[in-house]
């Protein structure tokens, strides 16, 4: 069965469920698909509309043999919004709201890299749960190259991956990494050969949807916020998360399997 599109809100963004999974894929090869900030506005809405779209597992990733290059500064589009004029400083609060929407949807996110992602496209990978790249991926936090500062979140990003002092370093060299070295280093979940990078994270993406969507929301909601909190604070929010999914359909039917040994099929409720 084919993919059935969704609603992207941009040319060059493609939306596309099948079955629970939802690929999300950035389209713009002449620019190894570097975003404008349309395509930036675009992605946050993208994200709060799958939010309560009922997919279980949604995949980032980019067309062409390229994940994404950063900001467009090809001048083949507008480096913000389009829209009234503004500041810098609303452009870049514009952009923060499409990091929020993507690290903060409740369903689970894998960012699957080939090829480059750097500047800001590192930052929308990083703000994924989880990262699959291929051996021939190449990662770099360029900004210091162009004269910035570190921008779409891979400031506070990269540290809860790797830690201060690590990401310090590709901050302050702006390095390329290869696909290897960020598995070593710890910022990918996992590296794979490229022509094996679809089937890997279709089967992660499958485990995932397969799972009780509540549960792994709640579960996610607590992995995210457990660095704020102390152990106390995050027993009660355990607490209150459990005694939610014990409550529901699924936790029945996740039982009765276990007793009939059988795979569960879980429905959401």
């Amino acid at each position: 069965m084919s993919p059935t599109p969704l609603e992207s809100y941009h040319p060059n963004l493609r939306v596309e469920a099948e079955g629970l999974v939802t690929t999300v894929t950035l389209d713009a090869p002449k620019t190894r698909n570097a975003c404008n900030g349309d395509m930036f506005v675009a992605l946050g809405r993208i994200f709060r509309d799958l939010s309560w779209s009922g997919t279980r597992a949604i995949v980032l990733t980019g067309a062409g043999g390229n994940f994404c290059t950063g900001a467009d500064l090809s001048g083949a589009g507008s480096g913000g919004a389009s829209g009234p004029p503004a500041t810098q400083l609303d452009s870049m609060r514009v952009l923060g709201d499409a990091v929020l929407a993507i690290h903060g949807c409740p369903v689970p996110v894998i960012s699957k890299v080939d090829g480059l992602c750097v500047g800001a496209g590192f930052g929308l990978a990083l703000g994924a749960d989880m990262t699959w790249c291929s051996d021939r991926a190449r990662f770099s936090a360029i900004f210091a190259k162009r004269g910035l500062s570190l921008d779409f979140g891979s400031s506070w990003l990269l540290r809860q991956r790797i830690g201060s002092h690590k990401a310090k370093e590709l901050a302050f060299t702006a390095r390329m990494v290869e696909g290897p070295e960020a598995y070593e280093i710890g910022f990918v979940n996992g590296v794979v050969p490229a022509d094996q990078l679809d089937a890997t994270v279709d089967e992660v993406a499958q485990t995932i949807a397969a799972g009780p969507p509540i549960a792994l929301s709640l579960s996610k909601r607590e992995l995210d916020g457990a660095s704020t909190m102390s152990l106390a604070q995050a027993l009660e929010v355990e607490a209150l998360a459990q005694s939610v999914t014990s409550e529901t359909a699924d936790m029945r039917e996740a039982m009765t399997a276990f007793f009939e040994k059988r795979a569960p099929t879980f429905k959401g409720r």
